[in-house]
């Protein structure tokens, strides 16, 4: 049998290497906010903003969020324009894109309206996690579609944005929150962000910001490259692209 050549080896190690993209999409408040000092539902972003949010969310084959979000609002944001309901269908993308809960605890309500929502969901969480959600959820009548038992510290995020492009992830979509979003980039593991800047300020050091965590230190910084800036009525909508190191 012929031994694959060097070209075809190499080929086959990137296939295995490919991980989903990552665009983090997040609104703002002017001084940096994500949510006020209580953490409550961030509620100041338009209907612009909302369209927005929607439309970039269609684009993906799945939207990542922490449980803190997911307490916050109790839903998530599913794709309900017919329109762009027909373009997922003509890019053979099912309806609705994957909605993936990260929960290190597994503490989440089954009351909530989001596990009335039509829409796929899996939970992405920790051993004991999974074993806490299956005592909370019961029978299963509330339950996720799949349930990943990855989410451990130090958290290996690219090896599971690899898992998860051979699942046909291809675009993922990262909504939040800071403390979830900072955990990829000290990885540097953010393609793009989609960043609205809205007219108020809230303040507050309790205040979450777009990326919390440790942070880095400047010679780390993942630069960026802005490609797209435009304002609506009072808000400021930035589309960013990270600038790609080489070798990455």
């Amino acid at each position: 049998m012929r031994k694959p050549s060097l070209y075809m080896t190499g080929q086959l190690q990137k296939m295995a290497n490919s991980r989903a993209h990552v665009s983090v999409v997040l609104a703002m408040s002017a001084d940096g906010k994500i949510a006020d000092r209580d953490r409550t539902a961030a509620r100041f972003s338009s209907a612009n903003d909302l369209a927005y949010l929607e439309a970039l969310v269609a684009k993906a084959d799945a939207v990542l969020f922490g449980a803190d979000t997911l307490r916050a609002y109790g839903t998530c944001l599913s794709v309900r324009q017919p329109d762009l309901i027909a373009q997922r269908k003509s890019r053979q993308q099912p309806s609705q894109p994957m909605q993936i809960v990260c929960s290190q605890s597994g503490k989440l309500d089954p009351q909530w309206r989001f596990f009335r929502q039509p829409v796929p969901r899996w939970l992405l969480t920790s051993r004991t996690g999974t074993q806490r959600w299956s005592e909370i959820a019961g029978d299963g009548s509330t339950n996720f579609d799949q349930i990943l038992p990855d989410l451990e510290e130090p958290m290996d995020w690219r090896s599971l944005l690899q898992r998860f492009h051979q699942l046909g992830i291809q675009r993922l979509a990262l909504l939040g929150g800071g403390t979830v979003v900072a955990s990829f980039a000290e990885q540097a593991l953010i393609d793009e962000l989609y960043l609205t800047i809205c007219p108020l300020l809230l303040g507050g050091k309790t205040a979450p910001t777009p990326f919390d965590g440790v942070g880095l230190v400047l010679s780390q910084a993942l630069k960026l490259r802005l490609v797209e800036l435009r304002q609506v009525e009072d808000e400021v909508f930035l589309h960013y692209r990270r600038c790609q190191p080489p070798g990455d």
